[in-house]
């Protein structure tokens, strides 16, 4: 088993690893998630395999991504999806799409920002129809599936990218 050192790098060869020898990437990120040399000071990263209740699922995300932090919101989502259960799972894989839609269309990815969006609301909306339930935890898939669409459409005609924090989707619905 190897250890990392202490500047972020690993003595194996170059592979961050966690302390069960799992690989893992220890190089800071920016708020988009994405990642910035190693020495630099990022934005603390979300802890992963975090198990919460749907709710605080929720009200967790929604904090980040209105702090122009959809990456971060993103790995909450995907706790969910990974943790949830199985009847729910598709749900969250959604919610997690459109988080990391909002991400590539935040730095400037037009196609796997747009590609992203539209695939997370596809999946929202089904989840909700095969469900029969309108609104999960508060969450209001319809909208947001408008809203993913919408952003999507802006996200190819422009020419820069989109802000995170202008563009954060309200998951519980409303203006």
């Amino acid at each position: 088993m190897s250890s990392t050192s202490g500047d972020g790098g690993s003595n194996d060869g170059g592979r961050d690893r966690d302390a069960e020898g799992r690989a893992r990437n220890a190089r800071p990120r920016d708020g988009l998630g994405r990642p910035l040399p190693y020495g630099t000071d990022g934005v603390e990263r979300q802890p992963e395999g975090v198990v919460r209740a749907p709710e605080d699922t929720v009200a967790e995300a929604q904090a980040l991504l209105t702090a122009g932090k959809p990456f971060h919101a993103h790995e909450v989502f995907e706790d969910a999806w990974k943790s949830g259960p199985d009847g729910e799972r598709a749900l969250w894989r959604g919610l997690a799409q459109l988080a990391v839609g909002l991400t590539h269309a935040a730095r400037g990815n037009v196609t796997g920002g747009a590609r992203l969006l539209r695939r997370g609301a596809g999946a929202v909306e089904e989840w909700s129809a095969r469900s029969g339930v309108p609104r999960p935890y508060g969450l209001a898939p319809a909208e947001l599936a408008v809203w993913a669409r919408a952003l999507a459409d802006v996200v190819e005609r422009g020419e820069a990218a989109v802000d995170a924090r202008e563009w954060a989707p309200r998951l519980r619905g409303g203006s």
